[in-house]
This record gives structure tokens, C-alpha cells and sequence, in this order.
């Protein structure tokens, strides 16, 4: 097992500008958002001036919250990131509908898939996504050349994720766009006997499917990682867990990676998500990680 840090950097339309004292100050393409972040456990780097010129600020009061704006937010706009076109926005949860940290991820993953393709390894590849969320993943193993199944709980997460798949030009690419409980879908796909080359999960602490499924992870993820077990190809090429929820390790994760190791050889990978600032090229740790692949 190799322990590695994977980075996000600045681009043209994504950039982590500063943080501190639990927030973060990130740009969006030309508009600039402060959200609380628990990880920024240190002083800020720019000035508090820098700071109030935020277009939105992310406040949270008894327990609710809500965006205080500077300037009138469209109710979404593009950015251009890791490749993809993503639509931004200032949803309620304060989330904007895109991880950026998981552009390292994105690479990874197209270049397993690109490698499979180009030396015969694989005739097709069949990437699962599950917890797909708003397609980032799913886009770009799709823009690689993969035939993808995306698997959702929430109705209006798919649907955001099919609108990127238009504005990355990808909306004709062999992509499965499922709005299920990953558990359900995933026992179902056993007993039909389909299988993947890859599979990538990124499950939250907590969730309900579309009929109200619970999904808690320390009581689901082992279950999910045997079940997704099942599905893998005679010869997978990759898995990926991604990880969010606190007080958890990358170690854990790549534990219940180990297995695939032993069985099929490869390498395992693990660490921690993180995003480069602007200010003072501090790292921002945004999550963990471990992956595998079978092709080098």
C-alpha cells in the first residue's frame, strides 16, 4: 500500500483563495463564495478586506442556513474544471454542486481507462458510479471512452448531473442515469448478473433513498463493499472510496481494498483529498480516499 496526499490546484475557473478560522474563500469562475469549513483550523491568510468583498457568505443560524449575497447570483452558472463543464450553485446545504478535490481523482481514473482501451486490455469498459451525485466522475469516465452506470437516491441530483453531461457535450455518451438506493440497486444487479470494470463509490454518513431507504454508513458501508464485490468483472480494472464522513481514516478504506490486491495483484493507493490555496499554498483537507487498480 502506497500513503499519498492528492492535490487540487488552481485553474482558470477554480481557485481556493484563502482559508481560516473554519471558513474557506473559493472563486468560481468570476464569482467569489465564503462557506464555513471545519478543517481551516488556522488563521487566515488574506486580509478580513479580502474577505467582505465576497460576492455570497454561507451563514448558518439555529441550525438553518443561508446565503448573504453581495451581488445577485444567477441561479447558476458554468465552470470549466478538470475538463468538464460543471453548473455552479449556491444551494441551500451550502454545497455548489462540485467537489474539487476529486479532479485528481477524475485523472485516475480516465487514464486506467484510456490505458485498458489503448493496449487491447479491455474491448469496452463498464465503469458503476454510486452516490453519483451531480456526474463529475461519471463524466469523466465517460469522456474517456468507458460505458457508465450513474446510481443516485435524489431525483434532482441526477437531473443536474445529466445537464453537465449536455454542457460537457457528453449527453450521447452510453451513460445509465439511475435514480435508486445504491443497496437495492445494487442486489438487483447481482441477480440480473451484470458486472463492472470498475466501481467507484462515495457514500455519505447519512442518507435516505427515494422510497426512504436508510442509508447510515457505519451500519451500511461493509454490506456495500461486499455487494460491490460481487459485481466486479473475471478482471476489473479499478475501485475507488471516497470518503467524507468524520472520524473515519483512509487506512479503513484501504483495508477493504486489500482484498482485491491479493486476488488480482495490482496497487493500492490511499490518503487524503485535499485542495491547494492561492494565499500561502497550504493544503485544505477536503476528505479521504484509497483506490486500486489491476493495470499499471
Amino acid at each position: 500500500m502506497e500513503r499519498i496526499t492528492l492535490i487540487t490546484r488552481a485553474s482558470a475557473d477554480y481557485e481556493l483563495l484563502d482559508s481560516g478560522l473554519e471558513e474557506k474563500l473559493e472563486r468560481y469562475g468570476k464569482l467569489v463564495l465564503s462557506r464555513p469549513d471545519p478543517q481551516a483550523l488556522w488563521p487566515k491568510k488574506l486580509a478580513e478586506e479580502a474577505w467582505a468583498q465576497a460576492d455570497a457568505l454561507y451563514m448558518r443560524t439555529k441550525g438553518e442556513g443561508e446565503w448573504r449575497t453581495k451581488t445577485e447570483l444567477p441561479k447558476e452558472w458554468p465552470i470549466k474544471i478538470g475538463g468538464l463543464t460543471m453548473g455552479i450553485r449556491a444551494t441551500s446545504f451550502k454545497h455548489t454542486g462540485i467537489f474539487p478535490e476529486q479532479v485528481p481523482n477524475w485523472e485516475w481514473l480516465q487514464n486506467i481507462i484510456k490505458n485498458a482501451l489503448e493496449t487491447k486490455e479491455k474491448e469496452s469498459v463498464s465503469v458503476l458510479n454510486l452516490f453519483g451525485y451531480t456526474g463529475g466522475a461519471s463524466l469523466a469516465a465517460a469522456q474517456a471512452g468507458a460505458d457508465v452506470c450513474h446510481v443516485d437516491a435524489s431525483k434532482s441530483a441526477v437531473a443536474w448531473a445529466r445537464e453537465n453531461a449536455a454542457a460537457s457535450g457528453l449527453a450521447e455518451k452510453p451513460i445509465r442515469w439511475i435514480i435508486e438506493d445504491v443497496i437495492t440497486f445494487v442486489e438487483r444487479e447481482i441477480k440480473r448478473g451484470n458486472h463492472y470494470d470498475i466501481i467507484l463509490m462515495d457514500p455519505p454518513a447519512f442518507g435516505h433513498g427515494p422510497k426512504d431507504e436508510l442509508w447510515k454508513f457505519e451500519e451500511h458501508f461493509l454490506e456495500l463493499i461486499k455487494l460491490s464485490s460481487e459485481l466486479l468483472t473475471e478482471k476489473p480494472i479499478g475501485m475507488l472510496i471516497n470518503g467524507y464522513a468524520a472520524g473515519y481514516s483512509s487506512l479503513s478504506f484501504a483495508y477493504n481494498l486489500g482484498a482485491l490486491v491479493e486476488k488480482f495483484g495490482g496497487t493500492l493507493q490511499y490518503g487524503d483529498l485535499t485542495i491547494e490555496e492561492s494565499a500561502s499554498k497550504r493544503l485544505l483537507p477536503c476528505g479521504i480516499f484509497a483506490r486500486w487498480t489491476r493495470l499499471h
